[in-house]
């Protein structure tokens, strides 16, 4: 499939002024994120908008260096037992809610209790926890029934659901309930009353937040906060962000548009850059549920007429240093990629065969349902092809277009399609989350416990136990090969490729953390 041609002749209106927007004041930052912030939770939900909210407002007990080893954040020291299983942490003297409050052991506690609950690698801890105990208000202990070297990992990784430390009132929200009071512990407070969902989400340095006295060093260290305030401005069409960069009337683009680009590039003022190096794995994602993706042989059909590189090129353009093909179950270039089966994607694209195998696997023309968001671009695009893909094949296609607040609401319902339920939906997932068993929750076969598509595979779920007591990295790659093996038998998910989307920011910015999401510590204005 063709590049789809999404601006036709916009390109060049973008040299003349589009905003009459002031170029505000020198202290704030006004950023462009992917889409609309339309859930603020970043436990109950696992968008990496909301995701990148939380590492704003919240901080953490530990944060990932640019090594990705987890080093203490909140945390003054971390002791672990000579048997492995008490984890003592003690808290930072000086760290203090938005509300003036200090940052106590119970706090932490009901934190990580929450959390446990909602995180593929929380609900790990959860399975192996004895217990949790104060043992002073600037202390605690974690007790396992069995030894986790990766439980400071855990609790301080960037991705889906981060462990954010609220106030133990705020932490004992149910964790399948939104929490509506956003008082938090990180270096930005998040201004409710300015919140215009779908518009603007403002956030102002919390001046009682006393960073590490260390370098930044991606999610840990300093965390030194140079802006007075950040405004999250919304705009759905790229045509008008591109105007507003161009203009001085923002900063910085997370998700510029590929047919976009060359026009960036052309002006001296704007830096193109790839910040989340570790790119982000798009998928194609069933509903396990109901029919017709409840049937394995159906879901496994598709992959005969899947073109990844089609994918990509509609996502992110002809440019293959933005994306990354063929790409397997886990994340490529890491250590885990594999070749398992990855024929499954390199063979020679066959829409009659997936069309035959659907027919023999029980495909009676149900409709299928495909939710889309019309403001995420890269995610409409894919979305777009697999419409297309799955028509070529014979197959109903119900193409259902919504902003991605509604389509995140939509996604969670259970009931069938035709009662506003869906079928399919296509994400991308942060290529960190994805490159190892552990916290890979497309992988999981956990059922109704599990992430969003619900499926149930025990041969999955075992092999993701004996990853965590796997002995060395031979036996990772070993359990890593039987996992892809499944994904292409079973089909819990269909990958897509490797995104590797670049931003756009003035080339007054400097010091921005790469690495991962965008991250509003450090970066300064010259």
């Amino acid at each position: 499939m063709h590049r789809r041609t999404l601006l036709q002749g916009s390109a060049l209106a973008l040299a003349a002024p589009r905003l009459a927007a002031a170029q505000g004041n020198a202290r704030t930052l006004r950023f462009v994120p992917q889409g609309n912030l339309a859930n603020i939770d970043p436990v109950w939900t696992t968008t990496t908008l909301a995701r990148n909210h939380g590492l704003m407002v919240y901080d953490t007990l530990f944060g990932l260096g640019q090594d990705f080893q987890p080093k203490p954040q909140m945390a003054a020291a971390h002791e672990v037992s000579a048997d492995g299983l008490v984890h003592k942490v003690t808290l930072r003297p000086e760290l203090r809610f938005h509300d003036g409050e200090p940052v106590l052991a119970r706090d932490c506690i009901a934190s990580i209790a929450r959390w446990s609950k909602r995180d593929v690698l929380g609900l790990r801890l959860a399975a192996l926890l004895e217990e949790m105990r104060p043992g002073a208000d600037d202390a605690f202990e974690i007790v396992l029934k069995r030894p986790w070297p990766g439980l400071a990992w855990a609790l301080g990784k960037p991705s889906a659901n981060i462990c954010a430390i609220m106030p133990e009132r705020v932490a004992k929200t149910d964790p399948f309930t939104q929490i509506t009071d956003f008082v938090g512990s990180g270096p930005f407070r998040f201004r409710r009353s300015q919140w215009v969902p779908g518009s603007l989400a403002a956030y102002e340095r919390f001046a009682g937040y006393v960073p590490r006295d260390e370098p930044a060093d991606f999610l840990a260290g300093g965390k030194q906060v140079h802006f007075d305030r950040v405004e999250w401005r919304v705009m759905p069409d790229p045509a008008t962000a591109a105007a507003a960069l161009q203009n001085n009337e923002v900063d910085w683009w997370e998700t510029p548009l590929a047919d976009l680009l060359p026009l960036l590039r052309r002006n001296r003022d704007i830096a193109i850059e790839v910040v989340n190096t570790a790119g982000a794995l798009g998928m194609l994602r069933f509903n396990h549920l109901h029919p017709p993706f409840d049937k394995p042989g159906i879901r496994r059909a598709i992959q005969a007429a899947i073109d990844q590189k089609s994918f990509m090129q509609a996502a992110l353009g002809e440019d293959p240093a933005l994306w990354q093909v063929p790409a397997g179950a886990f994340t490529p270039g890491t250590p885990l990629a594999n070749d398992t089966g990855l024929e499954a994607m390199t063979a020679p694209r066959d829409p009659e065969a997936a069309k035959r195998a659907l027919a023999a696997a029980g495909y009676r023309g149900e409709k299928v349902v495909i939710l889309s968001p019309t403001d995420f671009p890269t995610i409409n695009a894919l979305s777009e092809v697999a419409a297309d893909t799955l028509r070529r094949i014979g197959m109903a296609v119900d193409l259902q277009s919504m902003d991605w607040g509604t389509l995140v609401q939509r996604r969670t319902k259970r009931e069938a399609p035709d009662q506003g339920g869906w079928n399919i939906f296509c994400t991308t997932w942060e290529g960190l989350d994805v490159s190892v068993p552990g916290s890979h929750q497309p992988i999981r076969g956990n059922g109704t416990d599990g992430w969003i598509g619900w499926a149930t595979s025990p041969r999955r779920e075992a092999l993701r136990d004996a990853w965590f007591d796997a002995p060395d990295l031979a036996a990772e790659r070993r359990i890593a090969g039987e996992l892809q093996a499944l994904v292409w038998e079973e089909a819990p998910f269909i990958p897509l490729g490797l995104l590797r989307p670049p931003q756009a920011y003035r080339r007054s910015l400097t010091n921005i953390v790469t690495g991962g999401p965008p991250l509003f510590w450090n970066v300064k204005r010259s």
